[in-house]
């Protein structure tokens, strides 16, 4: 699977939750080819409650373009070369980027990933703004406007009658999808379990046959979940009825003076946490520490959903207990994300490495290498402890 991240830490969190999705299907035992019932193939874990998004528009070219990557979207009567032809790509190479023949005919609507990127969308190809597809954020054009309509400046101003202002179209905005690399081993359905998603929805996002058969070497679009609307407070459902507000308070008598104001005591805030701090496992730890060197992130919930502990270039990278290699992915970088499961319920996560010397479904013992640390400024691992479907703070199991 493979997840696109801007540089430097930026990437690396957003290749932190290229790892948090990996294990979002992990609250139950990973029964990666769903085999686990008696006799029988079921596909409850994989038909999620997860509400996703649709996938945005191509051009007319049937280019999507995200900040990272691009892919293209087949028409009917599509091959490999006139989707090449069509772009201005290499067939031998776009073919052999997606794991199929150059002469293989495409299904309607199916996702071809790109080794390269082709020219940005824009009016002239079809798209409605120019460039790749951005986070939905503030339009700095409306709000301008808007001031200046409420500007002093412009009451009382004489106009003349003009025919509605027709609003222009906004250009696409969206979160960058997961882009998953297809193993030898690996369906439909077992993919969309690994990311919790509906098989219906990675189907549609990459347009799939009714057999949801996919091939090795094929890049899939993982579907984004739908942000849900936010949630009412009470303070915002609590409706005052007219003359049903709070009673005006009684005033204090002019002979009676005021109490004395209570002193209150402002507690004392907590030490600073020194993120500096030497790893060093204590006798008796539930795990061991990944790397020695410094925690130069904490656990945060929702934030960082791991620590980031800094070594030397080239240091080996173990496994923080005895388990097994449950799954290993790359980010759109190609840096490697390592999972192990050391039992049903936990696993933990080594990003940000490189020269993995284990393979899925290799078992590991506790402080085994499993990897190095990258070169340069990148020489750190990012280390996650999960406990079924959510992340926990991995220091108590370090200490």
């Amino acid at each position: 699977m493979i997840q696109v991240f801007p540089r430097s830490r930026a990437r690396l969190s957003l290749m932190t939750a290229t790892g948090l999705v990996v294990l979002s299907a992990c609250g139950q035992p990973l029964d990666f080819d769903l085999r686990g019932g008696l006799g029988g193939f079921s596909t409850a874990d994989a038909a999620t409650q997860v509400v996703t998004a649709q996938r945005p528009s191509p051009d007319n070219r049937g280019v999507i373009s995200y900040p990272n990557y691009q892919v293209a979207v087949a028409e009917r009567g599509d091959t490999i070369e006139t989707v090449a032809n069509r772009l201005g790509v290499s067939a031998p190479e776009l073919a052999s980027f997606n794991g199929i023949e150059p002469g293989a005919t495409l299904r309607s609507g199916e996702v071809i990933a790109l080794p390269n990127r082709v020219a940005e969308p824009s009016p002239a190809t079809g798209a409605i703004g120019t460039g790749p597809i951005q986070p939905g954020g503030v339009d700095i054009g409306t709000l301008a406007g808007d001031a200046i309509n409420r500007s002093p400046e412009t009451q009382g101003v004489q106009t003349a009658a003009l025919p509605p202002a027709q609003t222009a179209p906004q250009p696409q905005t969206g979160d960058e999808p997961t882009r998953h690399k297809v193993e030898r081993g690996e369906t439909a359905y077992t993919i969309a379990r690994l990311y919790g998603v509906p098989v219906k929805s990675l189907a549609e996002w990459n347009g799939l046959g009714p057999d949801f058969a996919i091939r090795e070497g094929q890049y899939l679009l993982i579907p984004v979940a739908k942000q849900a609307a936010p949630a009412t407070t009470t303070a915002e459902a609590a409706v005052t009825q007219p003359g049903a507000g709070s009673p005006t308070p009684t005033p204090p008598s002019a002979t009676k003076p005021l109490p004395e104001p209570e002193k209150t005591v402002t507690p004392e805030a907590p030490p600073p946490v020194d993120v500096g701090e030497q790893t060093q496992t204590a006798s008796g730890a539930a795990m061991v520490f990944p790397v020695s060197g410094s925690i130069i992130r904490e656990y945060a919930k929702g934030k960082n959903e791991g620590i980031n502990i800094k070594a030397n270039a080239g240091d080996p990278v173990n496994a923080a207990d005895a388990g097994t290699v449950a799954a290993i992915t790359k980010s759109a970088d190609g840096v490697p994300i390592i999972v192990i499961r050391h039992d049903p319920e936990l696993l933990t996560v080594y990003a940000n490495v490189t020269d993995v010397s284990v393979e899925k479904g290799t078992k590991v013992n506790r402080g085994q290498t499993i990897a190095k640390l990258r070169e340069g400024n990148d020489a750190y691992v990012h280390f996650e402890v999960r406990k079924g479907f959510d992340s926990v703070d991995p220091m108590p199991y370090l200490r």
